[in-house]
């Protein structure tokens, strides 16, 4: 698995997806003019980690929660991004419906790992 924080992955699909540039992007979420394009290019290289307060602003100009960027797991992450798409009544009844399977899939795994 990779050990590298899953931000800079993440943060570049998004943007890619909302069709922004690095230096719109930045400048959308606030940060610097001269210095918008090579803080984001820094964040999708890895080699700098926005604050969490930095990382909402990105999120909110790109239009996914910000806890897309901290998702490992591909499918995961679309899940999240689609759950984030989904009227709060639609996301409720989903819950309903995942919620007996989380209590199943639990004794499941408390019986195999001798619990």
């Amino acid at each position: 698995m990779d050990r590298d924080p899953p931000i800079a992955r993440r943060l570049k699909q998004a943007r890619v997806r909302a069709g922004l540039s690095q230096r719109g992007l930045g400048i959308a979420a606030g940060i610097d003019v001269l210095s918008s394009s090579p803080r984001i290019n820094q964040y999708e290289q890895g080699k700098r980690t926005p604050d969490f307060r930095t990382a909402e602003r990105l999120a909110k100009v790109l239009g996914c929660p910000t806890s897309y960027f901290y998702i490992r797991e591909e499918d995961i992450a679309e899940i999240v991004l689609l759950l984030d798409r989904m009227p709060s009544r639609q996301r409720r009844e989903l819950l309903a419906k995942l919620r007996p399977i989380d209590r199943d899939g639990q004794r499941e795994r408390g019986r195999g790992e001798g619990r």
